[in-house]
């Protein structure tokens, strides 16, 4: 039963990442009216790109 809440937490977290990743990259980073915080943005969303791919490598380990 555990691997199964596992999945599913690592499934939900993507979503989530997934929804504030495109919030982004099609809003805050357009929206951003200094360097500073559009710099802010697209680290971030660098970092969230790479929290997404750590967790599909999660999530294909767990679903073995």
């Amino acid at each position: 039963m555990m691997e199964h809440n596992n999945t599913y937490n690592l499934m939900t977290q993507m979503t989530q990442e997934s929804k504030s990743l495109w919030r982004i990259k099609k809003q805050y980073i357009k929206e951003a009216k200094s360097k500073e915080l559009k710099a802010f943005w697209t680290k971030l969303a660098k970092e969230k790109e790479l929290h997404l791919k750590e967790m599909k490598a999660l999530l294909k380990a767990e679903l073995k």
